[in-house]
C-alpha cells in the first residue's frame, strides 16, 4: 500500500491474517520485504511493514531534516492507523525506532521484539570505542567513494556473502542508499531523542525481547546487555550461527524465540 504517513510519502505491506497485529521495522538498506521468510514463520500475526524513510518505495530523506524523528513519526502514524496497542517488531535501525516509538507514546506497544536494535551510544565505552575503530575506514570511504563504502559496510554488518558476489540490482541499492547509514547518527551515537535519559528506560512497562546473533559484530551484546539491565521486563535471546542479518538467515529460529516471548506472562502484570 501507499500513502503519507506523518506528511511523508510512504509504502507498506502486510503478511498473514494472525488475530495478533504487529508492526515491523527493517534495517538500514533493507525494505518492508524483508520480513516475508519471518512472517511466514508466524502464522497468529498480521504484520504490517513499513518501508523506512529513503528505502523501499517510500520517499527519499531530504537530507536536512532529523532522519530518526521522521522516521518515527511515520511508524507512529501507520501504528495508529493499524489499531494499537500492538506489537513492534524492529531490526537494527527499525529496533532503535520501534523503542523509541514505545518511549514517547505510552500504550502504542503490547510487547517489543528488538532485533540486534543499533543504539550505539547504549554500549559500555570500551565496547563503543572498538565500534568506532572498526567502521573507520568505512567512515573515511563514505564522503569519496560510495562503493567501497557499501562493500565495508556489508562486510560488518551483511550476512557474510562477499558484497562483490550480491546480484547487481542488491549491490546497486545498497551503494545508492549508503549514505543513509549516517542520516540517523545523533539519535544512534549521541542519543539526541533522550531515550536512554534517567529513568526513561525504566519507565517502559511493556515486555521486551532483545534478539541477537551469536556471530554479530559484538557491539551489538554490549548494547543488548545495557538496555536488559534499565528495562523492567526485558528478556535476551541469542541465535546460534546466526549474525547480524538474522531475520532473513534464520527465519524459522528467530519465530521460534518470537511466538515463546509472545506466549509468556507479562513479569509486572
Amino acid at each position: 500500500m501507499q500513502g503519507e504517513l506523518a506528511g511523508v510519502p510512504a509504502a507498506w505491506r502486510t503478511y498473514g491474517t494472525g488475530p495478533v497485529q504487529a508492526l515491523a521495522l527493517h534495517c538500514a538498506l533493507g525494505h518492508s520485504g524483508a520480513w516475508a521468510g519471518l512472517a511466514a514463520k508466524l502464522p497468529g500475526l498480521t504484520i504490517t511493514a513499513l518501508d523506512l524513510l529513503g528505502h523501499g518505495r517510500s520517499a527519499d530523506w531530504d537530507g536536512v531534516s532529523d532522519y530518526h524523528a521522521t522516521a518515527t513519526a511515520m511508524a507512529v502514524d501507520l501504528a495508529e492507523r493499524t489499531g494499537t496497542p500492538l506489537v513492534l517488531i524492529g531490526h537494527s535501525l527499525g529496533g532503535t525506532v520501534a523503542l523509541r516509538m514505545a518511549l514517547e507514546r505510552p500504550g502504542i506497544a503490547a510487547r517489543l521484539v528488538l532485533i540486534e536494535p543499533v543504539l550505539f551510544i547504549a554500549a559500555d565505552p570500551q565496547a563503543l570505542a572498538a565500534h568506532m575503530a572498526q567502521h573507520a575506514a568505512f567512515a573515511a570511504s563514505l564522503a569519496g567513494d560510495r562503493a567501497r563504502a557499501a562493500a565495508l559496510f556489508q562486510e560488518i554488518w551483511g550476512n557474510g556473502q562477499p558484497f562483490a558476489d550480491a546480484p547487481e540490482s542488491q549491490r546497486r541499492y545498497i551503494t545508492e542508499r549508503i549514505h543513509l547509514i549516517d542520516a540517523p547518527a545523533p539519535a544512534l551515537n549521541e542519543d539526541r531523542a533522550g531515550m536512554l535519559a534517567p529513568g526513561r528506560l525504566e519507565g517502559l512497562r511493556a515486555p521486551v525481547l532483545l534478539l541477537r546473533g551469536d556471530r554479530s559484530p559484538e557491539v551489538v551484546e554490549a548494547i543488548g546487555t545495557q538496555l536488559s539491565r534499565r528495562l523492567p521486563d526485558a528478556e535476551q535471546a541469542v541465535i546460534a550461527g546466526a549474525g547480524h542479518m538474522l531475520p532473513i538467515t534464520h527465519p524459522a529460529d528467530c519465530a521460534a524465540r518470537i511466538a515463546a516471548f509472545l506466549d509468556r506472562q507479562p513479569r509486572n502484570a
